[in-house]
């Protein structure tokens, strides 16, 4: 059990809140409107975060929250999906799953020869045409437009000097590395955010001090192991998924896409979530241990050095998964219409509802300060 903390617990509509509430937010492109969805149903659970930590358009996300007052983070949020889907608005179709496939492949193609307003766009010169070494010789598309909007509905003083935490995930191009930003160490603006979603080839890489930085979901698509490495009290963290690790056969050419993107941006998640587990268990054992040792020899510096190894804070791992809907293919991940972001977003906002009509599970689990992952909106 953890030590017992002299400062009032927070409380929200349905759990008592550890010391730190923590956001994170895997990537996944169009799909990032369920994670919009699971913040506005957040803040209508009284449940503001404080660290927020994403990857992709996680990190977009992510940046939004933090560079805005409590009171405006939906209004941003809602600003920017509106803006990203406003050449793909919502018209009357049938309600059947092929006729919703069709539209939605169609929208994907029509994003990938057009681009996304406020977002990205089409070079007017081929890459193969373009001067070699340059960010035009690089990429498929422009996003010079994201920084515009970036920089529109964020408060970069605000992101940088404000109560929440701000992380993001880019890969350095020439070195491989993984590297985070984080509003602890540095100041973030625009670019940092736009590093983490750089996705090749389509999106060029962005220079950051000399370095060219491509997306982060390259190396892994979640921030779970940075905000885990960095818990210094008892933490509450909801961790939003695009992709999940299971599913069902695939049964077409398209649905084979489909899982492989499933498969390649979960993998790590589950690898994280796994060993986080698996550590915890190892580390419970060895204080189990160690209570049994003799208080003379508690003293000696290899007992304290395998005591300070064991020692840890809780963790309540909350698991907020969007799952594809029988219409959505390979092409999911790029499909800005509004139709699917409306889908998403209100999903995303029903697994939060879910998830709180089953916490008290969540909440035992923050009171009796243990470790412990859920899915509670499947």
């Amino acid at each position: 059990m953890a030590d017992a903390d002299p400062r009032p617990r927070r409380r929200a509509a349905a759990l008592p809140l550890p010391e730190t509430v923590a956001l994170v937010l895997q990537g996944g492109g169009a799909l990032g409107s369920y994670q919009a969805g699971v913040i506005e149903g957040l803040s209508a659970a009284a449940i503001e975060p404080d660290w927020v930590a994403g990857i992709s358009i996680g990190a977009v996300n992510a940046a939004i929250v933090a560079g805005n007052p409590p009171e405006r983070r939906i209004e941003r949020l809602r600003a920017f999906w509106d803006q990203v889907t406003s050449w793909l608005p919502s018209f009357p179709i049938l309600p059947e799953d092929r006729v919703r496939e069709a539209v939605h492949e169609w929208s994907a193609g029509f994003v990938a020869l057009s681009g996304v307003p406020g977002f990205f766009g089409p070079r007017f010169v081929p890459p193969m045409l373009a001067q070699p070494g340059t960010c035009e010789a690089l990429s498929f598309y422009d996003t010079t437009p994201l920084r515009a909007t970036l920089d529109a509905l964020i408060d970069w003083d605000l992101a940088n000097e404000g109560p929440v935490r701000l992380s993001v995930g880019a890969v350095d191009v020439e070195s491989g590395n993984f590297r985070y930003f984080d509003t602890v160490e540095e100041r973030l603006d625009a670019r940092h955010v736009m590093a983490s979603g750089a996705l090749p080839p389509g999106l060029p890489p962005v220079e950051i001090d000399g370095r060219w930085y491509w997306d982060g979901g390259l190396v892994s698509n979640t921030p779970l192991q940075h905000v885990l490495d960095h818990q210094r009290e008892g933490m509450i963290v909801f961790q939003v998924d695009l992709f999940p690790a299971a599913a069902k056969r695939p049964r077409t050419i398209t649905d084979v896409a489909a899982r492989e993107k499933e498969i390649r941006y979960s993998s790590r998640t589950r690898q994280v979530t796994d060993q986080l587990m698996r550590l915890r268990k190892e580390r419970e054992l060895i204080r189990k241990v160690l209570a049994k040792v003799a208080p003379e020899l508690r003293k000696d510096p290899d007992v304290v050095a395998l005591a300070a190894l064991a020692a840890e804070k809780p963790v309540s791992l909350v698991h907020l998964i969007h799952r594809a809907r029988a219409w959505q293919g390979g092409a999911r991940d790029y499909e800005f219409s509004t139709r699917t972001m409306r889908d998403h977003w209100d999903a995303g906002h029903a697994a939060i509802a879910a998830t709180m009509e089953n916490a008290e599970l969540v909440a035992e689990n923050i009171l009796t300060g243990r470790t412990a992952a859920f899915d509670l909106a499947r």
